[in-house]
């Protein structure tokens, strides 16, 4: 069928784009001093020398989104995704979506430098995270809504008057502590 001249358009679908390029740091900012670089297409987030927490953010704010990403926990694996968040140098405001050993709550979500754990993962639910293999978490927040799902199995559902009201970027973390490595991948959002 031939559509008119002036006929609306259907509006798309919202594509999902590429947060990582899989060949530099292009997009993102690094806070702090520990290591970020990019080995055969993954994205290495490796404690460094300081030991301290290192964050590399995205340029770009995000508020309604459903986020995919595969990390790959090679050494303690302590490290998280997180969410409109903002930072005074190391110092993040914002929430965290948990990447972290087994039996660490991975796919909770947390404050940091507030109210601490908004949702644990209970213990019946701590099976599906594969340390030392490729993982898969799905994040996705709209207005005061989150839910986060590790390789398919929903972890958390919930809502949040402060986070519906929060504004800022994706950022991955490293823990302190030292001797953490962590590799990302396929790191693709869709705005909501």
């Amino acid at each position: 069928m031939v559509r008119p001249v002036n006929s609306p358009e259907v509006p798309s679908a919202k594509k999902a784009i590429k947060l990582f390029n899989g060949k530099n740091l292009n997009g993102w900012d690094i806070k702090g001093t520990e290591k970020w670089y990019v080995d055969n297409g993954d994205l290495v987030c490796e404690s460094g020398p300081d030991k301290a927490y290192g964050y590399l953010a995205t340029e770009k704010f995000y508020k309604n989104f459903d986020l995919t990403l595969e990390f790959k926990q090679e050494s303690n694996g302590n490290s998280g995704v997180f969410f409109r968040s903002t930072f005074e140098g190391t110092k993040v405001s914002g929430w965290q979506v948990e990447v972290a050993p087994p039996n660490h709550d991975s796919g909770g979500v947390y404050e940091s430098y507030g109210r601490g754990w908004l949702k644990q993962i209970p213990d019946a639910e701590e099976g599906y995270l594969k340390m030392g293999e490729w993982n898969t978490m799905r994040i996705r927040v709209e207005g005061g809504h989150v839910q986060t799902w590790l390789n398919g199995h929903a972890m958390v559902d919930f809502e949040d008057d402060k986070i519906a009201a929060g504004e800022g970027a994706i950022a991955l973390q490293i823990h302190d502590g030292g001797g953490i490595k962590v590799r990302w991948r396929k790191i693709m959002l869709t705005e909501l």
